[in-house]
């Protein structure tokens, strides 16, 4: 609570001067506009920026750990504030995690549906998936698990179905390709290189994330899918 202004006190009537009494200097009154007010942000945007702060906080070195006070700290809010919006921790990540899906697997999709080359489309949903990494490494830590290290035991569940999703739509191209080939064992062939895809895939996002960011995961990707899925 901000302090009242000292009252100036009263001067009591006295005998009158001989000479005039010098007129008090009259500060001008100046009335200042009142600031703007604080925003209040808008249904479902305090959401957004709560997992928007959460993936920023991941970005930085030593960030396994989140405790949801630093998060409270960092956006200036009580905790309460957060679980107003989140019922635990493991609902923040889950919202980090449905974020990656639907964003990883709508490019998917669109690619798919694009690219009529079987063998070409694993190799752009291998890209796909690093190129998202590559620009949300705060996301990575959550996709390869680094994160989720002391979180429930379900995100990681989670985050596994993820990538046994991908290695499905892999399986799926590189048979298309491998019949297209000729090949004798096409399943067991697309089966045996979508694992290696999909452990190329889940490797370079770890190495990426442990070289603290450093190591992008696309780096020289093109010769190593084309030799691959010759």
């Amino acid at each position: 609570m901000s302090d009242l202004p000292a009252q100036e006190p009263e001067v009591a009537a006295g005998e009158p001067h001989s000479q005039p009494a010098a007129q008090p200097t009259v500060e001008p009154v100046v009335e200042h506009a009142p600031g703007p007010a604080r925003k209040r942000p808008k249904p479902g945007e305090r959401r957004v920026q709560i997992l928007q702060t959460l993936a920023a906080m991941l970005e930085q070195p030593g960030a396994e750990r989140i405790t949801t006070a630093a998060l409270a700290a960092r956006l200036d809010v009580s905790e309460a504030a957060l679980y107003r919006h989140f019922a635990s921790k493991a609902q923040m990540f889950e919202g980090l995690i449905e974020f990656i899906e639907t964003s990883v697997f709508t490019l998917v999709n669109q690619l798919v549906e694009r690219e009529i080359v079987p063998s070409v489309q694993a190799q752009k949903i291998v890209s796909v998936l690093l190129q998202f990494g590559e620009k949300n490494p705060g996301m990575v830590r959550v996709m390869v698990g680094d994160a989720l290290v002391f979180e429930h035991e379900r995100l990681n569940a989670r985050m596994n179905q993820f990538f046994e999703r991908v290695e499905s739509q892999l399986r799926q191209s590189l048979r298309a390709a491998a019949e297209a080939a000729g090949s004798p064992t096409p399943t067991v062939q697309a089966q045996a290189l979508a694992s290696a895809l999909t452990a190329l895939v889940v490797g370079r996002l770890q190495r990426y994330a442990r070289s603290g960011f450093k190591r992008l995961p696309t780096e020289h990707l093109e010769p190593a899918l084309s030799r691959l899925t010759a």
